[in-house]
């Protein structure tokens, strides 16, 4: 037996928003997933995540295709390369986003937050990274578990001892990020490395989610739902229900066991999908 990835996702404009800011992309060919979280007002916040979401997608689509993952930014020792490989394509959108906010007024100001899953499928090892205040969670036996730490200045004060997790859900500065794509020339993403087992659920989801649901709402949903499309229609709705006031976006990700003989068709047939499956992919929106 493998593990082979099964994926679904939504974006949301939610009930009070004009616009949609955040944006999601995947690519089961390369093993990657991603979900941005546009900010800077106007059109701005668009343009960023979907830039972000480009950025990452193209350097794994690039990369793969030329069997090399060429280093951008720092490198860190103490994970695998392949989470390396996720900070180089956060740098690169990092960049990406930094140039166009510089040199275009229209964009000054905007960024972007970032949360991503690369799964190469040797094995049943992935690795996670990401900035901002999007979150990363992992489901496993009805239990749920965040993955991320939230950049932000609430959850700061919170790490601090300065202030409760009830008044930071609270708190009237919850938008406040301390760390984001495109607002500096250098970023540091935070990364891990971590195991599948089958059956696991990783939840990547903008803030316009977990300001509304409720972690064990989250579990609950993805634990007794087995259609991953339906459980991204409940976790929105359940979003927009608790008042919507942000765009919403859900990218759910389940490890399931891949029959032998699934893998030796796909070895005969050339299907170079990380972890088995039939290609899929969802570029940026």
């Amino acid at each position: 037996m493998g593990i082979t990835v099964e994926v679904a996702g939504k974006t949301d404009i939610g009930c009070v928003r004009t616009n949609n800011e955040d944006n999601f992309g995947y690519d089961t060919r390369y093993g990657i997933f991603v979900v941005c979280d546009g900010m800077g007002g106007q059109a701005a916040g668009e343009v960023a995540s979907k830039m972000a979401v480009d950025a990452v997608l193209t350097y794994y689509r690039t990369s793969a295709q030329k069997r090399h993952f060429p280093k951008v930014g720092e490198q860190i020792d103490s994970v695998t390369d392949r989470a390396n490989h996720l900070a180089s394509a956060i740098h690169l959108a990092n960049q990406a986003v930094y140039d166009a906010a510089s040199s275009h007024a229209a964009h000054q100001g905007m960024g972007s937050t970032v949360v991503s899953v690369s799964f190469e499928g040797h094995g049943a090892f992935y690795s996670i990274g990401h900035v901002g205040d999007s979150r990363i969670y992992l489901v496993r036996n009805g239990e749920i578990e965040q993955l991320t730490n939230d950049h932000s200045l609430v959850m700061e004060q919170v790490r601090r001892g300065l202030i409760t997790l009830a008044e930071a859900r609270v708190s009237k500065m919850q938008n406040i990020i301390i760390r984001a794509l495109g607002t500096e020339p250098e970023v540091k993403p935070d990364l891990d490395d971590k195991l599948a087992q089958p059956g696991d659920v990783v939840v990547l989801c903008s803030d316009g989610l977990t300001r509304h649901v409720p972690d064990d709402s989250i579990a609950e949903v993805v634990s007794n739902t087995s259609d991953l499309r339906q459980a991204c229609d409940l976790l929105i709705g359940a979003a927009r229900d608790g008042g919507g006031e942000d765009n919403i976006t859900c990218l759910l990700l389940r490890f399931v066991d891949e029959p032998w003989y699934k893998k030796w068709l796909r070895i005969l047939f050339g299907w170079l999908i990380p972890g088995g499956g039939s290609p899929k992919w969802q570029n940026s929106i």
